[in-house]
């Protein structure tokens, strides 16, 4: 009896076992990865495991990591055939990927329709939707409010024009130590991609940003000398810093960020980065939207998208994940701002009395920048390197190596060059 009773234990216990590896076997496992911050792999992470915990038959496979090792890593995987089923993909990188057929057009299955048209759209490429904003921002300006408080300067609602915010630096800076400025030179690239510190101009007068809806050349020769003159002037009556000053400038760096050391008062920037200068010296910092002229110079983008390789085999899955990334009002607390500002405004709305002053700023910022801002369109194949030819040549025109209309030529040049006519 006794070995009876052991082989049928042995039996039930083998039954068991075979049972929980048949569940386990069953369990949808969906590759994910991003790239980003460690506040934001934590975010991500205790968001898996919350969807774990709805959807006991899906489990995940994250692979994180910083920015200077992603897209390498993600070059290599697209080669390969072998993309995870939901990517974080950005606006240098969603026409390349889209463009080659590695990524799924996404469905109904994702419900859009709390997130703002024109983020929205940044996701489509050629009248279908490839990619989803998983995060907020838009273009400001970042200034010091401390600095601002003690000059007596109020800024309104709706920002400055350019004349008005030129002018004010002009006015600003005899009541200023020597060495101290309102305004940076904005016509001078240095630190990643800040062909943005001109195109905030370039939309102003409305033409555009530097690339069109089809990714072509887009940047206006007479702009783009009218903007080096009007700083070149600048730089030589004193009221932006001196070429050597501005090209020394290290973002987010102490001593070396020309807006952290007190070196200016205004800079481009972003709503979503202010939390990473608000860091280094909280509550000094706000925010305002770009300048305008003919036309507001703002403009919206996502922080990053969501897509889906086209050789998933689990899409429907990936996109019911994604739908609950952005449309829960759950998601959204365990997510924060770990991404930007939350992209449905339900959810938004919803988690707003939660968010810290910081946060509250990048919220408005981006709600005010919303109904005025430019279109704004994916980048195409190339643009990252693009970018950084930009800075190069934008230094050359301002140490006076070459007017600003070879550097124009030299631009146009360097685009079909890299990105193609």
């Amino acid at each position: 009896m006794a070995l009876l009773m052991s082989a049928c234990g042995a039996g039930n216990a083998g039954n068991e076992a075979a049972s929980d590896k048949k569940n386990a076997d069953s369990k949808i496992k969906l590759k994910i990865t991003w790239a980003g911050s460690q506040v934001r792999h934590d975010a991500t992470l205790k968001a898996l495991d919350a969807y774990s915990k709805l959807h006991p038959n899906i489990a995940f496979e994250p692979d994180y990591m910083g920015f200077d090792t992603y897209w390498t890593k993600m070059g290599t995987l697209s080669a390969a055939r072998n993309l995870p089923d939901i990517l974080q993909i950005d606006t240098n990188n969603l026409l390349e990927y889209a463009q080659r057929g590695q990524l799924m057009e996404l469905g109904s299955d994702i419900n859009m329709a709390d997130i703002d048209p024109q983020l929205a759209k940044v996701g489509n490429v050629g009248g279908k939707q490839y990619a989803v904003p998983i995060g907020g921002n838009a273009i400001a300006l970042q200034y010091d409010k401390v600095m601002f408080d003690k000059l007596g300067i109020k800024v309104p609602d709706k920002g400055f024009t350019w004349d008005e915010l030129i002018q004010l630096a002009r006015d600003v800076k005899p009541k200023l130590e020597k060495g101290k400025y309102l305004l940076q030179d904005m016509s001078v690239g240095v630190n990643q991609v800040e062909i943005d510190k001109y195109e905030i101009y370039q939309a102003a007068q409305g033409k555009g940003l530097a690339n069109n809806a089809e990714g072509k050349f887009n940047i206006d020769k007479d702009t783009f000398v009218k903007f080096n003159e009007l700083f070149a002037e600048l730089r030589k009556e004193g009221i932006v810093p001196p070429i050597d000053v501005t090209v020394a400038n290290k973002e987010n760096d102490p001593k070396l960020d020309n807006l952290l050391n007190g070196t200016i008062m205004v800079q481009r920037g972003y709503a979503a980065s202010l939390g990473a200068i608000d860091g280094v010296k909280p509550g000094e910092f706000g925010l305002m939207v770009a300048p305008s002229a003919k036309q507001s110079g703002s403009f919206l983008l996502p922080a990053q998208f969501f897509a889906v390789s086209k050789d998933s085999k689990y899409a429907e899955e990936a996109q019911k994940f994604i739908d609950w990334f952005i449309n829960d009002q759950e998601a959204g607390k365990i997510l924060g701002l770990s991404r930007g500002p939350q992209v449905s405004k339900k959810v938004s709305d919803a988690l707003s009395p939660t968010y810290s002053d910081v946060e509250k700023q990048q919220v408005d910022l981006i709600e005010k920048a919303a109904p005025i801002a430019s279109p704004f369109y994916s980048r195409p194949k190339g643009y990252g390197s693009f970018a950084s030819e930009y800075n190069k040549i934008s230094q050359q025109i301002g140490f006076g190596k070459i007017t600003p209309e070879q550097g124009y030529d030299e631009l146009k040049k360097k685009w079909e060059e890299i990105v193609g006519k």
